[in-house]
């Protein structure tokens, strides 16, 4: 008999055949481990570029990151370090974001520095919130377990006998540090130490957790914020790719192309198909021909939101997970706006990646805040002599779809964020060499989530760890990936879901 064979050609060693919906990091990084262990497997993606929220596009000599512009997991012992060993991969060149991020409160001209040293981070926060030390001891004392913790590969939620074994697996003496805080918010922990009153605390935790959390600081899920605030630190830390973002994606699928893989970009998945509580296969799309057809699959890799998972799975979605879906509370979209500038524009001595809040009455979002990523002589983002400026601000993504007139909004919102940048940067027009801007509709079409929400549900208790979406979906060989899925969103966090569902997928 024949050897079984993926859709490259290669023979496999155990004829299973993997679809993987989806060409972001999550799902690429499932594709390549699945391939390199033998499997079938077929990515497919709607478009022209993989990555996801983790690609770039390129206009006039500059390289724009469309969304995310820092990476955690590159440190020996990371997510990305682990699985680039794996995949017989060299790490991409990157340096170290430090400081990680430097904060502007309202009529604030020195910012807060997070330093990636933790002493100096230390003497920064002493010195920018004096009183506040009690909180992040606290911060570091839970973030050590909960690292370990991710590290011995848990399953969060688990599902089956097979999920509950590799959580108690993963449990140590030192876990139970983190128990008594499984259902605090930051917000609870600053009331409880006094520290609820102060105001630039409580807004800067508000900036930082709105960015890694998509919610402030009295919804975010303690344990979260642990790490969410402490993995910038040395021995951890964000790193500033060289080249762009794509270098991530761009790796994964040389990974994926070598093991006999292969990925189909301009296809969509219109439905999965289910029989017997089994997933059995998925209708394609090609897209340039309109070309439909039905793709057999033993197992579903979706890295997609709940939502679009869902929508998949039309009438075939089981009742209670559709129920559940439905009742999750709103999820942000992103206004982006990408700059190619003159180098005179930008400040000397200009961190890579800044945060501004412009009053405090204001929404974290809208262009009151703004998260704003500077690329750096020698990227790779830009000529010589020019630089990129990527701005985003949170927003509501209903507006965007309800509003008669699109394209006065996103010029509203444009003409804002550039109003708003040129109290940091020289924005005169003759430093100005490309303007374009992204909203929730650009993303919608662009990367197919529904209506364009970015950034996962939301880290609050409800949705976190335990108590949030499981990999091991209601639907046998049905799987999910990505940033609705533990431990969250990032670069980080969706790899660490892939290789969840690998070991998953193998233990099946």
């Amino acid at each position: 008999m024949a050897s079984p064979t993926v859709a490259g050609g290669n023979p496999t060693a155990n004829g299973k055949r993997v679809v993987v919906i989806g060409a972001g990091i999550g799902g690429l990084t499932a594709a390549a481990l699945l391939a390199k262990r033998g499997y079938a497997v077929r990515v497919f993606d709607q478009a022209l570029v993989s990555g996801g929220c983790a690609s770039t596009f390129r206009r006039r000599g500059f390289t724009f990151d469309v969304g995310a512009t820092q990476v955690a997991g590159l440190e020996p012992g990371g997510i990305h370090h682990q699985i680039f060993t794996e995949l017989d991969l060299p790490l991409p060149e990157a340096t170290f974001c430090d400081p990680a991020c430097a904060v502007f409160l309202p009529g604030e001209t020195e910012p807060i520095q997070v330093w990636r040293d933790p002493d100096a981070w230390q003497a920064e926060r002493q010195r920018q919130f004096p009183g506040s030390e009690p909180l992040w001891q606290l911060l570091r004392d839970l973030f050590a377990p909960s690292w370990r913790f991710q590290g011995r590969d848990p399953v969060l939620p688990p599902r089956n006998l097979w999920d509950l074994g590799r959580l108690l697996q993963s449990l140590r003496p030192d876990t139970l540090r983190t128990v008594p805080y499984t259902f605090a918010t930051v917000g609870q922990a600053l009331q409880s130490l006094g520290l609820a009153q102060d105001r630039r605390l409580k807004t800067f935790l508000d900036l930082q957790l709105k960015l890694y959390s998509q919610v402030n600081a009295d919804e975010t899920a303690l344990l979260y914020a642990a790490t969410a605030l402490s993995v910038s630190q040395a021995p951890q830390g964000l790193f500033h790719l060289k080249g762009s973002m794509q270098t991530l994606s761009d790796a994964l699928e040389k990974s994926l192309a070598r093991d006999g893989g292969l990925l189909q970009l301009r296809h969509t998945v219109q439905q999965v198909h289910t029989q017997g509580g089994r997933v059995t296969e998925v209708t394609v799309q090609e897209q340039k021909s309109g070309k439909t057809w039905v793709e057999p699959a033993d197992h579903v890799v979706a890295n997609v939101t709940v939502q679009n998972l869902v929508e998949l799975l039309g009438d075939q979605a089981p009742q209670g997970y559709r129920r559940r879906v439905k009742n999750l509370p709103p999820s942000s979209g992103a206004f982006v706006i990408y700059l190619g500038v003159e180098a005179e524009a930008i400040p000397p001595n200009c961190p890579p990646h800044l945060q501004f809040l412009y009053n405090y009455d204001g929404p974290i979002g809208e262009n009151n805040s703004l998260f704003v990523s500077v690329s750096h002589p020698g990227d790779g983002r830009a000529p010589a002599g020019q630089a990129t400026i990527i701005a985003s601000t949170f927003t509501e993504v209903g507006p965007w779809w309800q509003t008669q007139d699109y394209a006065a909004l996103k010029q509203a919102y444009t003409d804002g964020a550039l109003r708003r940048l040129s109290s940091y940067f020289d924005l005169d027009p003759k430093h100005i060499i490309h303007v374009e801007a992204a909203t929730p509709r650009t993303f919608a079409h662009f990367t197919a989530r529904q209506q364009g929400i970015v950034g996962g549900l939301g880290m609050r208790v409800s949705s976190y760890g335990p108590f949030g979406f499981a990999n091991r979906t209601p639907i046998n060989g049905l799987w999910l990936v990505g940033d609705s899925t533990h431990p969250g969103e990032g670069t980080a966090g969706v790899s660490y879901s892939a290789r969840t569902v690998v070991q998953q997928i193998e233990a099946s």
